[in-house]
């Protein structure tokens, strides 16, 4: 079954052409993922589908499947502004989300009636199972507090309550634009466990390569305002794309010979007047429009040069650190190496940028003391991103930093030359800086950081709302990046490329060193989970134990105030028939009505009689 069709779709802001004669099909079951350069169309496009923005074109036609249902996540998620994360969360016409929007906000007023009612109703449309899954989702969110404002919320929170949304809602076509941002590494494992089921359809956009890998069946790329398309997931993707460049290459060097062959008789030539003459001017000018777009990612690499670090570098002695009654750090001691190559992981809330904040004395730890070497200097990217006084051009505000960084064999890269490699055509560079995509100011913001020319390099989830393209580019400076590294990510593929070992923070104060990559911790985990120790299985199961009686006991609650409500409706119907001038249609409705509860009560009675059995 056909979900979508575009056909000839193009769009453009002025003069710049995000995509042009834009083709596209979705079809039942298929997982497609959008990939191009910040600033280039993805979450464009995504509105468009998603009929939020118009698309362009003559003969453009846009063509969606009827009867389906669409659900589209959007990297800044909007809300009434008077809801409640409740009010998000149960925002449906489903008649069962709408039962048990009621069924939660009578138990928030604890009102025993309306309780009841609802619980009957729920009984009737079957929806306890429903109650669940709902229940588990808003558990693996971590979405707790359902009373509290959603413009309260950070934007993570806002995120998760989104993504929450979507998923009850089960539709059958999913849009996601950036749908890991704000989502901890459990999140996402359990996220794309979910995305993966065979009766989900998706496109989205997203910079997390295991998703790609593992989940997507298609790829399109947007690259300089044309698509294509490749059947496969990440790997398939990297192995035809690079075949498509290889070709490219060749086409372009014959098209660099002639394009200097040409420019040489420019050179030669006096104004051109005559009609031959002037073509072959137009026809330079062209050929130098398409080498001076030819821009291939592969050779957009950074060897900057460090400032050398001393014996000391940096040192934790038993630092502690609370909020109140949160223990973030308990008693954390630890001498950073030279060349050290570190991740921090942990669940959302478990204190990983107030532990940064710690080590890079922004904020001072209760107990315990921090020391830092006096060659240190650290380069920090946080999460808040770039906050600038004023509105800047974007050479400005590297500028700002410095002229120009020290490179290998005592070159020099400025500043102009920097963002061209991070993406930033001149033309580009004189645009001011609020101007700029949310992924194109988060790259300016890490090109900022490291004008600055650190030794030691902190990245606070640096790779949320940043593309694929930038990503490639960074690791490969990373790679080779001579200082020391701490990264905090939810990104696995950029972790496991990246750092050799890890600090796991649980949420209680402890941090756990890991010699390894993330995935073969995460291995580790799993195998430990289904093979605990003897001792732990029989706990696990006196746990489990009494998790079902007191299932079992609340069933036997529910059933009991069932029977009662039902006894009393057949006594209601019973009286009625006491009348005499009751007309026989009316007899015989109430006839079948009362056979319809007697069954009911007949099969509540035996449901509750094998229970209570047990």
């Amino acid at each position: 079954m056909q979900f979508l069709k575009l056909n000839q779709v193009n769009k453009s802001y002025g003069e710049k052409v995000l995509f042009k004669d834009l083709n596209m099909t979705i079809s039942k079951g298929q997982k497609i993922a959008l990939i191009a350069r910040n600033g280039s169309g993805k979450s464009t496009l995504l509105r468009i589908i998603a009929g939020e923005e118009a698309g362009e074109g003559e003969n453009a036609s846009i063509e969606i499947a009827t009867n389906i249902k669409i659900s589209f996540l959007k990297q800044e998620p909007e809300f009434q502004k008077d809801d409640t994360v409740l009010d998000a969360i149960y925002d449906s016409e489903n008649p069962k989300i709408q039962l048990l929007k009621d069924y939660e906000k009578a138990s928030i007023l604890n009102d025993q009636d309306a309780i009841q009612k609802i619980m009957l109703a729920i009984d009737d449309l079957k929806a306890w199972d429903f109650d669940a899954k709902i229940k588990e989702t808003l558990g693996k969110l971590n979405i707790k507090n359902l009373q509290q404002p959603v413009q309260q919320l950070s934007g993570g929170q806002r995120k998760r309550v989104a993504l929450a949304k979507l998923m009850i809602e089960e539709p059958e076509f999913i849009i996601m634009d950036e749908p890991t941002n704000h989502l901890d590494l459990d999140m996402i494992e359990w996220l794309e466990e979910y995305l993966s089921a065979d009766k989900i359809t998706l496109l989205m956009v997203t910079h997390d390569r295991y998703f790609l890998e593992r989940i997507c069946n298609e790829i399109i790329e947007i690259d300089n305002g044309n698509v294509f398309t490749y059947r496969g997931n990440y790997s398939d993707f990297l192995e035809k794309k690079a075949a498509r460049i290889e070709n490219e290459a060749a086409n372009f060097g014959k098209l660099k010979k002639l394009f200097k062959k040409e420019l040489a008789w420019v050179r030669r030539q006096p104004s051109a007047r005559g009609t031959k003459a002037k073509s072959r001017v137009d026809k330079f000018h062209d050929i130098k429009s398409q080498v001076k777009s030819h821009n291939p990612d592969e050779e957009m690499q950074l060897h900057v040069q460090t400032n050398r670090l001393g014996g000391k570098i940096l040192e934790a002695h038993a630092i502690g650190k609370s909020f109140e009654d949160i223990k973030i750090v308990h008693e954390f001691s630890y001498k950073f190496r030279k060349g050290e190559r570190l991740g921090i992981v942990g669940p959302n809330g478990s204190g990983k940028s107030t532990f940064i904040n710690l080590l890079t004395k922004r904020l001072r730890p209760d107990s315990g003391k921090i020391v830092v070497g006096d060659t240190v200097t650290f380069g920090y990217y946080h999460q808040e991103g770039l906050n600038l006084e004023t509105d800047q051009r974007v050479i400005d505000v590297i500028r700002d930093v410095a002229e120009y960084i020290p490179l290998d064999k005592g070159k020099k890269l400025t500043a102009e030359q920097l963002l061209e490699r991070f993406l930033f055509p001149r033309p580009q560079q004189q645009v001011y800086a609020s101007k700029l995509s949310g992924g194109e100011r988060r790259r300016l913001y890490l090109l900022r950081v490291l004008m600055a020319n650190p030794n030691f390099l902190i990245l606070d989830e640096p790779t949320n709302d940043l593309d694929i393209i930038t990503l490639n580019i960074l690791e490969e400076y990373l790679m080779s990046f001579p200082g020391c590294l701490i990264i905090v990510s939810h990104d696995r593929f950029l972790l496991d490329k990246l750092v050799e070992h890890l600090f796991i923070l649980d949420g209680s104060g402890n941090i756990k060193d890991y010699n390894g990559k993330y995935s073969e911790y995460r291995q580790i985990k799993k195998a430990e989970k289904y093979a605990l120790p003897k001792e732990e299985k029989v706990v696990s199961e006196e746990v489990v134990d009494q998790k079902e009686r007191k299932k079992r006991k609340n069933k036997l609650n529910n059933l009991e105030k069932k029977i009662n409500q039902l006894e009393e409706k057949k006594k209601n119907i019973e009286k009625k028939f006491e009348d005499t001038s009751l007309e026989m249609d009316k007899i015989q409705e109430l006839s079948k009505e009362l056979q319809q509860i007697n069954s009911e009560l007949e099969e509540t009675e035996n449901e509750w009689l094998e229970l209570s059995e047990d």
